[in-house]
């Protein structure tokens, strides 16, 4: 688990004035980082956690200061709120994206979602787990996000919902047995993912399919996230003889025209690839025994805009 949201001890303006913490604004920018991280984890959109982290804000700002006894539980509140909102809407429309949803990719070697310092930590932010989160409620994720990623005690959490603590620990129960019904997630030494990315990337460049079957799983799958703007498959590729196709055809040929670098996205080592300055495709591995097991490519130019900027202040 991850640092709680939460002030320094106390609660009112001569404790911040203490940490050297004056203004509206700078007790804000102190929790920005953590703010950001929960509604990421919440909505799986780096683009919507900005916007929200922004409307936090103006709320903060509007806020009477001598009213809020700790900023970082009223942030928090204000955000896990704004996400319940946003998250409604965004489950109207991923029910009908065009193709398969995948969440916005982050750099996570910058510290941008906090430490990860851990397999645990590295795996709440992959993307595995972001698409398994969709399969919650709203409540269900906000009291999972908050209980696993930010260390909330189930009395904190039914705080921040305004819910019974017996219900939040009924939906805390609820999301985990949910989530542990799904055996596809894997995990493997970083060492293994980088070499597997940088053998699956040279076989790939050059047209070498018997070095590729070695690298994949029988039952390897690959989703590709084109949004409808991009070309990408719009229904998962399953096995390998069909993935080793589509790598072997439309794949290829994206290669020739891009350069790809290896990354830490979303707590992992994953492919980048650019055209010039613009990031055009993000692709991520999972590892089962050895090899790769799933593969999920996102070249949404929507989704890419967050980790281009990051990568563009490298």
């Amino acid at each position: 688990m991850t640092e709680a949201l939460a002030p320094p001890p106390g609660s009112h303006r001569g404790v911040w004035e203490a940490v050297g913490v004056t203004t509206q604004a700078d007790i804000f920018e102190s929790h920005r980082p953590r703010l950001f991280g929960l509604a990421y984890r919440m909505l799986g959109s780096a683009e919507e956690a900005e916007d929200t982290v922004q409307d936090a804000f103006l709320r903060w700002s509007a806020a009477d200061r001598e009213d809020v006894e700790r900023p970082g539980a009223w942030l928090a509140k204000v955000v896990t709120n704004l996400c319940l909102t946003r998250l409604t809407s965004a489950r109207a429309r991923r029910e009908v994206y065009p193709g398969p949803w995948l969440p916005e990719p982050v750099v996570t070697s910058d510290g941008t979602l906090g430490p990860l310092e851990s397999a645990e930590q590295r795996d709440a932010v992959s993307f595995a787990l972001l698409v398994l989160l969709e399969r919650l409620t709203p409540a269900e994720r906000a009291v999972y996000v908050l209980r696993e990623a930010f260390a909330y005690g189930h009395r904190e959490i039914a705080e921040v919902l305004d819910l019974g603590e017996a219900n939040c620990r009924q939906l805390y129960r609820r999301a985990v047995r949910r989530l542990a019904a799904d055996d596809t997630r894997f995990q493997a030494e970083p060492e293994r993912l980088a070499w597997l990315l940088e053998s699956f990337l040279a076989a790939a460049r050059d047209g070498d399919l018997a070095g590729l079957e070695k690298l994949l799983a029988t039952d390897v799958t690959w989703w590709g996230d084109g949004g409808g703007k991009v070309s990408s498959a719009r229904r998962p590729i399953e096995g390998r003889e069909k993935v080793l196709r589509f790598l072997a055809g439309g794949f290829r040929g994206f290669l020739a025209h891009v350069g790809l670098t290896v990354e830490e996205v979303n707590g992992a080592a994953a492919l980048v690839a650019r055209d010039g300055d613009r990031v055009v495709g993000v692709v991520a591995i999972e590892v089962r025994d050895g090899l790769v097991a799933r593969l999920r490519s996102v070249v949404n130019p929507d989704k890419l805009a967050f980790v281009e900027r990051q990568l563009g202040r490298c």
